[in-house]
């Protein structure tokens, strides 16, 4: 059995981390298969939305740490080295999720622990049940976050906000999740799968190139100079110009209807 399951519909890719017997821990080969997999789907002119799930009752409990235990007896210097691979690995999955031209979603559920947050944040848009919870959880093992989390969390939260979740590692419910800006929707558990088809299908049928110039303008405000994000600016609403969803975008709204993307 795959570590992860990927489906095609509509113009969305639904990427399912499967191992629910651990939580959907992430494994050495789930990093393999969903780096892989981002990397493809980065170039899918007809996948418009990549929504990432957890199989089971759980979004992802983490790191493998009962894969860990098998390494923490060894001389320190080779741990470290171990360890210094292990996080580098995760780092790809990252970069192409931050690079993906097009909207990421993290549909939880369940337990988001350690890496599990770090996944969720490091995708565009979250959007979890009400039997979610969130925690950091780093601190409990002795060891501080990875996986983007110290990049992205307290841009999301504040910097007072990321000390608490961080250094105390407690549980966020989704309510709480929402109210402090660390996803974006709660919906009913029963209802999770079928709010975020919808949130998936509206965002893959909007204007996929513009979506992708977006979230390029958004992440490279985090470290911009106000000048040289005005020229992004500029450089992109003209890259977008030029393209048929524009066209359209505006011929529409003069006949006042809705518009109809193509993603071009």
């Amino acid at each position: 059995m795959a570590d992860l399951e990927i489906t095609r519909n509509q113009g969305i890719a639904t990427l399912t981390m499967n191992r629910p017997q651990a939580r959907n821990a992430l494994s050495m080969e789930m990093r393999t298969e969903l780096c892989s997999a981002l990397h493809e789907i980065e170039l899918e002119q007809d996948i418009r939305c990549v929504v990432l799930k957890g199989a089971g009752d759980h979004f992802m409990a983490g790191g493998d740490v009962k894969g860990m235990g098998n390494s923490v007896n060894k001389a320190p210097e080779e741990i470290k080295k171990e360890f210094m691979l292990r996080i580098h690995d995760l780092h790809p999955i990252m970069f192409a999720m931050r690079r993906m031209p097009k909207p990421v979603i993290a549909s939880c559920r369940g337990a988001a622990a350690g890496a599990g947050v770090s996944v969720a944040l490091a995708c565009d848009l979250i959007i979890a049940s009400e039997d979610a919870f969130f925690t950091l959880a780093y601190c409990h093992i002795g060891t501080s976050p990875d996986g983007s989390s110290s990049f992205h969390l307290p841009r999301a939260v504040g910097i007072k906000k990321a000390m608490e979740i961080a250094l105390l590692g407690d549980r966020i419910s989704a309510e709480e999740a929402k109210d402090i800006g660390l996803i974006n929707f709660v919906v009913p558990t029963d209802e999770l799968e079928a709010e975020t088809s919808k949130l998936a299908s509206r965002l893959a049928n909007g204007p996929t190139h513009a979506y992708g110039n977006t979230k390029a303008l958004l992440y490279r405000s985090l470290e911009s100079e106000f000048e040289s994000q005005l020229q992004a600016e500029a450089e992109y609403f003209a890259d977008c110009a030029g393209r048929n969803d524009f066209r359209e975008g505006v011929t529409a709204f003069i006949e006042k209807r809705k518009a109809k993307f193509t993603g071009n």
